[in-house]
């Protein structure tokens, strides 16, 4: 069994994140929004009185069909819930 020598999920180990440059390609960016997401959801989960379980459950459906985009490496995919996952706030 060969090593990957480009792991996609390098830029997580690293301290300084997410890289600009020729190396960065679609999956490390759409895994970092990934990322990104969830902390929003985190933060809809604790509004009170369940005043952002709506969103919620808008991220967290979307951060779902952003992550089968991955799996499936389906591109076309996975650069629309960038571009989706990109205007999330």
């Amino acid at each position: 069994m060969t090593s990957t020598p480009n792991d996609p999920l390098d830029f997580l180990n690293n301290s300084q994140g997410i890289q600009t440059g020729a190396q960065t390609d679609l999956i490390q960016k759409l895994l970092y929004e990934i990322i990104r997401v969830k902390e929003l959801i985190t933060y809809y989960d604790s509004i009170p009185n369940g005043a952002g379980q709506l969103g919620s459950s808008i991220l967290n459906e979307l951060v779902t069909e952003a992550y089968n985009s991955l799996v499936n490496y389906d591109t076309v995919l996975m650069k629309k819930y960038y571009d989706l996952l990109l205007n999330c706030d």
